[in-house]
């Protein structure tokens, strides 16, 4: 090959090189141009869940930790979020039925809920605790103490199937908020309320003069909670599992995560927590 020849070679292979370049780019931003999806988000959340999805006393806006976190994914991907409020049967039967693209409600990543549904990575790593009154402890001392007494909680929940493992006589609620929880224990309708420890902290010290409290040492996990708690979503969904996972990662790189967790719960929720766990269960299908 001579200079000449070799010359014109390279000038070709530039001009080559920048072609593909350009088209590459070409092809690149059609491809995010075309896959921009600016139709609405539709979540099921239960509008009632202090301070997980909830509705602001003053404004009357719909609120929370996990409300938030929702949002703020939104925001990742560019698309508006609309909510719809409904209990725990409803939200599942609604991402089920395609009604709602996902569920954010405080959902524990289960082994039960991974064969119904994909979850999102965890966001929010907890324990859970039991609620009675503050004058007899509801009569609850130790784990067998609870037999024969009165659970609240919502009907389907892991809550109260292991109240009822436990021998206790479950009374459900349909999507009620928490100052009905608590009168009920108070005045005597139910003993105890079995929920996650941050929600009830926070629950209580939203209603100081409720006559209730936490039992300090009976802390417990569960096989339905041990992974964290997730967005739910349908399966086979794998665009928007995928979408919802890179922008919770983004998410918990730069601080929003932790920002949210700490304005709801007044802690790193987003972290596993360090506490003594009494027992751990194993909930019986």
């Amino acid at each position: 090959m001579n200079k000449r020849n070799f010359g014109w070679f390279k000038l070709f292979g530039l001009v080559l090189v920048f072609g593909l370049i350009l088209t590459g780019c070409s092809q690149k931003k059609s491809t995010s141009s075309a896959s921009k999806d600016k139709t609405p988000i539709v979540v099921a959340t239960s509008g009632t869940l202090y301070p997980t999805s909830y509705h602001d006393q003053k404004t009357n806006k719909l609120t929370g930790f996990d409300v938030q976190i929702v949002r703020a994914v939104a925001k990742k991907l560019g698309r508006p979020v609309k909510f719809q409020e409904m209990n725990v049967d409803g939200q599942l039967t609604a991402v089920k039925t395609g009604k709602a693209d996902m569920a954010a409600n405080d959902f524990g990543i289960s082994p039960q809920r991974k064969k119904e549904f994909t979850l999102s990575t965890p966001y929010k790593h907890s324990f859970n605790s039991i609620v009675v009154r503050k004058k007899d402890d509801s009569g609850i001392h130790s784990w067998a103490d609870i037999k024969g007494k009165k659970a609240a909680g919502e009907a389907g929940t892991s809550y109260q199937r292991l109240a009822k493992q436990l021998g206790a006589k479950t009374v459900n609620y349909n999507n009620v908020s928490n100052d009905v929880y608590f009168r009920d224990v108070k005045n005597g309708k139910t003993d105890l309320i079995m929920n996650d420890y941050y929600l009830q902290k926070l629950a209580l010290k939203a209603t100081p003069n409720s006559g209730l409290k936490i039992l300090p040492n009976m802390y417990f996990t569960t096989s339905d909670d041990g992974s964290g708690v997730g967005i739910l979503m349908k399966h086979g969904n794998t665009k928007l599992v995928k979408q919802v996972d890179n922008a919770l990662a983004a998410l918990k790189k730069d601080g929003t995560l932790k920002k949210i967790s700490e304005k709801y719960y007044g802690a790193n929720v987003t972290k596993k927590p360090n506490v003594k766990i009494s027992r751990n269960f194993v909930i019986k299908k």
